[in-house]
């Protein structure tokens, strides 16, 4: 819970110049302490009494990923409380006039610059390391474009409109839905198990303004937000991991509000039994029976599944509708495009 902004507290905090340096990098992007530190130029537990000063005022707040603590802005122009958006408000005007102020601004930035371009490199590095795994299973299947416009098309996604509401990118991997959807969506959360991917996923995601996408580490058995939390659910090519689908739906349904869609995309029913060794697949596709089996017991209303034809492999596109009850009502299972392999 954020703490209440109080103005003694507040004009306090804003009475350093390296704090008011963090506020106007952590107004631009989501950074590491360390990577603060690092464009700062001061050492890690300096910057990190700054940053509690900021926090305990209400200016920024720390978000926990792994091992490592990431901090952004919790104030911004026509978003925060009156408090808050008058801060901000303060601080890009004092950028504007004060010509000594806007020049250190400048340098932070140019610093800033760097630190995005080294995740950009660690991204790649990671890619070149895994390019030869990720080609062998994309052969199998349809290129990516078909699947992400069939996507975006179930979706109901439309240009320059906010479509999506809230939504959850469950297991983002490298951030590519959340990159493809954050224009369609009031606010995007990308949640995967892995510190190295999340790694991936934000340098990815790094273009995008502050607070438009959080990433947030997490098991999808085990989601930690609040009930009804999310307009949108996506799991793309996720499901085929899990031990316990009927589970991750559950949970899935739980923090989805009512009214809201969940859609899967994943493999129909296959016999590539290689896929548990060389890539951990725990699950070998699935039926359209068992995907409407599995969303109507976790409280969805199924709609018609779509089908994009690969070699060997067919991807499905599966889009249901939350209930308003927790539980759903069998149905029959519609398909569009080439038959599955069911």
């Amino acid at each position: 819970m954020r703490p209440e902004m109080q103005i003694e507290p507040t004009l306090r905090a804003l009475s350093d110049l390296t704090r008011l340096r963090i506020m106007r990098l952590l107004a631009h992007i989501e950074l590491a302490v360390g990577e603060l530190a690092q464009v700062l130029g001061q050492s890690q537990p300096r910057v990190s009494r700054h940053v509690r000063i900021l926090c305990d005022a209400g200016l920024a707040e720390r978000r926990k990923e792994g091992s490592w603590v990431f901090l952004r802005s919790a104030v911004s122009e026509g978003l925060a409380p009156p408090l808050g958006d008058a801060v901000a408000r303060l601080l890009a005007t004092a950028e504007a006039q004060d010509s000594a102020f806007a020049a250190r601004c400048a340098e932070d930035r140019r610093h800033l610059a760097a630190i995005r371009a080294d995740r950009s490199a660690k991204a790649e590095a990671w890619f070149s390391r895994h390019a030869e795994e990720w080609d062998t299973l994309r052969v199998l299947h349809c290129p990516d474009e078909p699947v992400e416009a069939a996507l975006a098309s179930a979706l109901g996604v439309k240009p320059d409109e906010i479509t999506l509401g809230t939504l959850l990118d469950v297991g983002t991997g490298t951030g590519r839905m959340a990159e493809l959807f954050a224009g369609s969506a009031a606010h995007v959360t990308a949640l995967d198990r892995s510190p190295e991917m999340l790694q991936v996923a934000r340098a990815r995601l790094q273009q995008f303004p502050s607070g438009l996408v959080d990433l947030v580490q997490g098991d999808f058995s085990a989601l930690p937000f609040g009930d009804s939390a999310f307009d949108t659910l996506l799991f793309h090519q996720v499901l085929h991991y899990a031990q316990e689908p009927a589970a991750v739906l559950a949970e899935a349904a739980r923090v989805t509000a009512p009214g809201g869609t969940i859609a899967l995309v994943d493999f129909a029913a296959h016999d590539r039994e290689e896929l548990r060794e060389r890539h951990a697949h725990a699950r070998l596709g699935f039926s359209d029976e068992q995907m409407l089996a599995l969303l109507s017991e976790a409280g969805f209303e199924c709609r018609p599944a779509i089908a994009l034809p690969g070699t060997p492999l067919t991807v499905k596109i599966w889009t249901a509708r939350r209930n308003a009850t927790n539980r759903g009502k069998p149905q029959e299972a519609a398909t569009t495009g080439a038959d599955a392999t069911s």
